[in-house]
């Protein structure tokens, strides 16, 4: 076995910077705020915790400590790092779906739009964003997973594959100085694995999954932050999320696991356009006119059911 040194942080640590972060803070657009936003929090040389994108945090919990690669039997992970690639797109601002309109569709059939096209900084990323900007017409959610994981029978989409991803994350880590890396011998063949070296980096990963469905579980997935309700999702999804229960009790893990299963239960497109149903009738009662004069608060409790949904179904 050839074990290599890794890098130290300081010296492999490759900060991505982006343009916007240079624009004065009036000429942002909302994208490129919270663009600028997440690049400070992403990035902040004074954090003591290393920053990781849902990719990198998803093959973290698949990747075996000592062994350093995901299981052989593990056929879910490829696709899910799909996902987490334009999940973490939509995080930064970058593209969001199509309006669902009267038809309701589900989350999978709804188109990828693109929001700002202004690079991440991220190789894996900025390369995803390109093809989807280079699209027309639009492509559902569950197209671009199959274009990106190359696993489409359309022979003109197979350029969209992202290729070696395990691989190129796995060397992002490297160079935060999460991983390092090995050459083992498997008998027939040499196989290059990326052992945890910072195994304070990946604790705290779990600590973070663990606590979101036990400590500090909410019951309600629009309270969840996003991006963790992103984590669990796609860490199911890619078939890694029990890796981060391993260690928990035999009563902790089933009250988590039956946690985890409502939320995948959960129609979230429904949810989601309940909730933004939910807001814009607030919003039509803040704008109500003041009360004034006569008008007492029995006309205020009348007149509100009036901007609330009536609960007919749109035909």
């Amino acid at each position: 076995m050839i074990r290599w040194p890794a890098m130290s942080r300081s010296e492999g640590l490759v900060q991505r910077r982006h343009a916007v972060r240079d624009k004065p803070a009036e000429e942002l657009t909302g994208s490129e705020e919270e663009a600028a936003e997440f690049n400070d929090r992403e990035y902040d040389g004074d954090s003591k915790e290393t920053r990781l994108t849902l990719m990198e945090e998803v093959l973290m919990l698949g990747i075996k400590d000592k062994e350093g690669y995901t299981s052989f039997w593990n056929d879910c992970i490829s696709s899910g790092l799909r996902g987490c690639v334009l999940i973490e797109l939509s995080l930064r601002g970058r593209i969001e779906l199509d309006k669902s309109g009267m038809r309701r569709r589900s989350l999978l059939a709804r188109h990828v739009v693109l929001k700002n096209d202004q690079p991440t900084g991220d190789v894996l990323l900025d390369e995803a964003l390109r093809h989807i900007k280079e699209t027309q017409p639009t492509e559902s959610v569950q197209s671009w997973i199959e274009f990106l994981s190359g696993e489409t029978w359309n022979p003109l989409k197979l350029r969209y594959q992202l290729r070696n991803v395990r691989e190129r994350l796995a060397k992002n880590l490297v160079e935060k100085g999460v991983l390092t890396t090995e050459k083992q011998n498997f008998l027939l063949f040499d196989m290059t694995t990326h052992p945890v070296t910072d195994n304070q980096a990946k604790l705290r990963l779990v600590k973070k999954v663990q606590d979101a469905v036990l400590s500090k579980w909410v019951n309600d997935p629009h309270r969840m932050d996003k991006r963790m309700l992103s984590l669990i999702y796609l860490a199911h999804a890619s078939d890694v999320l029990e890796n981060a229960f391993a260690p928990l009790s035999d009563d902790d893990y089933e009250v988590a696991m039956k946690r985890v299963r409502e939320l995948t239960d959960l129609d979230l497109g429904r949810r989601g356009q309940q909730a933004q149903h939910q807001r814009r009738n607030v919003g039509r009662v803040r704008r109500l006119p003041q009360v004034t004069g006569r008008r007492t608060a029995a006309n205020i409790e009348r007149a509100v059911p009036s901007a609330l949904p009536t609960g007919r179904r749109p035909r």
